[in-house]
């Protein structure tokens, strides 16, 4: 499965509920966009120290998906659709529904905007 930002969050800060999917995974992938938007958010924090060293520590039991040549297929399909629709979502929200697509996994989320992305399935923590 994939986490979002808002699951990346709540799994650094120990939220129960997550380990719930957490715990089912056979695979935990974290996109470099959301590794982009936690970082960003953790350089504000008063607590950058304490997010940081978790990163270090755990980041690498995760895998890291990239955006290569071969994301910018959903990506095209996703935001087409969503276009189409008339039913926009944050750009870096799209690049997270078309790795989704990519990777035929789900995404451990709580942003029901993913809900208007055809072909991924969100799992709600």
């Amino acid at each position: 499965m994939i986490l979002d930002t808002s699951g990346l969050s709540a799994e650094v800060e120990g939220y129960p509920e997550i380990e719930f999917f957490l715990r089912k995974a056979s695979r935990i992938a974290i996109p470099a966009i959301v590794l982009g938007e936690y970082r960003y958010g953790i350089w504000q924090s008063s607590e950058r120290r304490h997010y940081e060293q978790w990163l270090a520590e755990y980041l690498p039991t995760f895998q890291g998906l990239n955006v290569d040549e071969q994301a910018t297929i959903p990506y095209v399909a996703v935001r087409s659709e969503l276009k189409r629709a008339s039913t926009p979502i944050p750009s870096n929200d799209v690049w997270i529904a078309a790795i989704c697509r990519q990777y035929a996994l789900p995404l451990v989320s709580r942003d029901r905007h993913f809900d208007l992305v055809a072909g991924i399935q969100r799992l709600n923590w």
